[in-house]
């Protein structure tokens, strides 16, 4: 094994432990070179290794600092699809949430695990609805929503629009013949990418949730697949258990 790992699995545990409670700070490099006999080099592998993971930041007068974690929220979903005014949600937590900004509308290329669900070859047009979505008393982005629909069923249509309307795209779906919709969602993770990290404002080597939702028609048509990724060490998803 090499060194610098041996280092990063000795002060990893240390800092599972409570050796080094979140806030407090590591010993320098030059006592942690002394105290592994190890050099400069190796030792700032170990760390490198850590910041990685997300347990410790570099605080600039401070030194290597283990970070604090949020307080993780539990967003129970009862596998029920809610309704109010403003349209289809699928939790009561995330009611309150509202787009943080006019909704980005483009043409392009799904990813091709999404093309692959959505029936379209890779590579094919679709439409995509992006989302940044959040608390709007204090502006705190929570989710990220991207929307893929197939080109034949929204070219020319409210759905290419940046706003569609009460009930949004699923109420103009079902408006359009493809009601009642139906949903199935499957759970994922991921790293960030660049712009989801600095969105959600992800600690470094914190990973996405990524909750993709399917949309079937009554014939059976996938007519969408919403992918929403959420900070990970934020948030966590549970379902309720019944017993038969």
């Amino acid at each position: 094994m090499p060194r610098w790992k041996e280092i990063a699995d000795e002060l990893r545990a240390a800092i599972v432990r409570g050796d080094y409670p979140p806030g407090a700070t590591l010993p320098k490099i030059v006592d942690l070179m002394a105290t592994y006999r190890a050099s400069r080099i190796t030792v700032r592998q170990a760390i490198g290794q850590l910041t990685a993971e997300g347990l410790v930041d570099a605080v600039r007068r401070r030194g290597t600092v283990v970070r604090r974690r949020p307080p993780r929220q539990r967003i129970t979903r009862s596998r029920t699809v809610l309704r109010d005014e403003i349209g289809y949600y699928f939790d009561p937590v995330a009611q309150p949430w509202r787009a943080l900004r006019t909704p980005t509308v483009s043409w392009g290329p799904a990813p091709f695990d999404v093309a692959a669900v959505l029936g379209v070859a890779a590579g094919a047009q679709v439409l995509i609805r992006d989302r940044v979505i959040g608390d709007p008393a204090t502006g705190q982005v929570t989710q990220l929503a991207t929307s893929y629909l197939p080109e034949d069923l929204t070219h020319g249509t409210v759905l290419a629009e940046a706003d569609t309307g009460p009930g949004g795209i699923y109420d103009r779906l079902e408006e359009m013949g493809h009601g009642p919709l139906q949903w199935v969602e499957a759970l994922s993770a991921r790293m960030p990418t660049p712009d989801e990290a600095e969105l959600l404002k992800l600690a470094l080597g914190v990973p996405v949730l990524r909750i993709t939702r399917t949309t079937t028609n009554p014939a059976g048509r996938v007519v969408e697949v919403n992918d929403t990724r959420m900070d990970a060490e934020r948030f966590q998803i549970d379902y309720a258990i019944t017993r038969s």
